[in-house]
């Protein structure tokens, strides 16, 4: 029997570069109120959001994601040749096949990377990191790119009192790359199949295509349980993903959850107990739920704004539909 030679990576792998994408379009709560019963002050108290962004034509899953990219290839100081694998995870895209990551590959101007989309939710960038961590440690890849990207407003159903407000449009992407040191922590991550009527896609594309219903498919859920899911359930992974780095709340710097709920987020770091000198990512309040997109959405505009500086020590967890999620440490770029 032959012996099969091993991978040559790098010891570690860090994020080494981040960028993001807004649609130009801003949509206040005053917009939503046009096709549901309700007030601002009641979405501001619910979920925190003030403000979102919506696509308009040109702003494709696929440009978004160019644009986010070249930001984040650029902040790295490589090139998209040096690009060995292109992750994007996404719930908006639609065309089954071929997966848009080709395509954006192709427009970045990489050399021929590998390139495939990942459908996991609002913890698709947590499932997207900890694969590309794994390339480089493996060696398959020197720098992969990590793209969260939706265009929700095409999925969301302006009737429904329960989410017309919450979702945003946009992108956000991550390089990650070689490093002689841990900059990314253990993944803890996991699915709850048992709770995936909670969120989930009011009917197949096929009930749509056959006329069985007339409205176009959109996201629904089961606000209260989602929100006791979150609130209780993740705290314990968020802490899982602190002991497995080996930081403790005192020692964090940044806290960027997933963007779904003020509230939830604010319940999240009562029960961890994080110190008021931790810096906490409220990008929900502007942007919305933008799903896979929210934390490198939100990690960018961090660091943007001069909230957050590179070399800070960051937990990082996303969570939605399946039910899935995935927490991990990171030190920021």
């Amino acid at each position: 029997m032959a012996k099969i030679k091993a991978s040559k990576g790098a010891p570690y792998a860090r994020i080494v570069g981040v960028g993001g994408y807004r649609p130009t379009r801003v949509v206040p709560n005053e917009v939503i109120l046009e096709t549901i019963d309700s007030s601002d002050e009641w979405i501001r108290s619910r979920s925190g959001i003030q403000t979102r962004h919506w696509a308009n034509d040109e702003e494709t899953v696929a440009a978004m994601s160019v644009e986010a990219s070249g930001k984040a290839i650029a902040d790295a100081g490589i090139s998209a040749e040096q690009i060995g694998a292109v992750i994007v995870s996404t719930v908006s895209h639609f065309k089954q096949t071929p997966a848009v990551a080709t395509e954006i590959a192709d427009k970045l101007g990489t050399n021929k990377a590998a390139a495939f989309d990942i459908s996991a939710g609002c913890a698709g960038f947590g499932y997207g990191l900890t694969l590309a961590k794994g390339m480089i440690v493996e060696g398959s890849a020197e720098y992969v790119l990590v793209i969260g990207v939706e265009r929700l407003s095409d999925l969301t159903d302006l009737e429904d009192r329960a989410t017309a407000f919450l979702f945003g449009d946009g992108a956000g992407a991550v390089v990650v790359g070689p490093s002689q040191e841990p900059h990314i922590g253990p993944t803890v991550w996991g699915s709850e199949g048992d709770k995936s009527e909670t969120i989930k896609q009011t009917v197949p594309w096929t009930d749509y295509r056959e006329g069985t219903v007339e409205k176009f498919p959109a996201i629904t859920q089961e606000g209260q349980a989602v929100f006791r899911w979150a609130v209780f359930e993740m705290a314990k992974v968020a802490q899982q993903a602190l002991d497995a780095a080996g930081v403790s709340a005192a020692e964090l710097d940044v806290f960027i959850p997933h963007q779904a709920n003020e509230r939830i987020i604010d319940s999240m770091v009562k029960t961890l107990k994080l110190p008021e000198t931790v810096t906490v990512a409220r990008d929900v309040r502007t942007t919305g739920n933008t799903s896979a997109a929210s934390i490198p959405l939100a990690m960018e505009r961090l660091l943007a704004t001069g909230e957050a500086k590179s070399g800070d020590t960051a937990l990082v967890i996303g969570f939605g539909a399946g039910l899935v999620y995935a927490a991990t440490v990171v030190t920021l770029p």
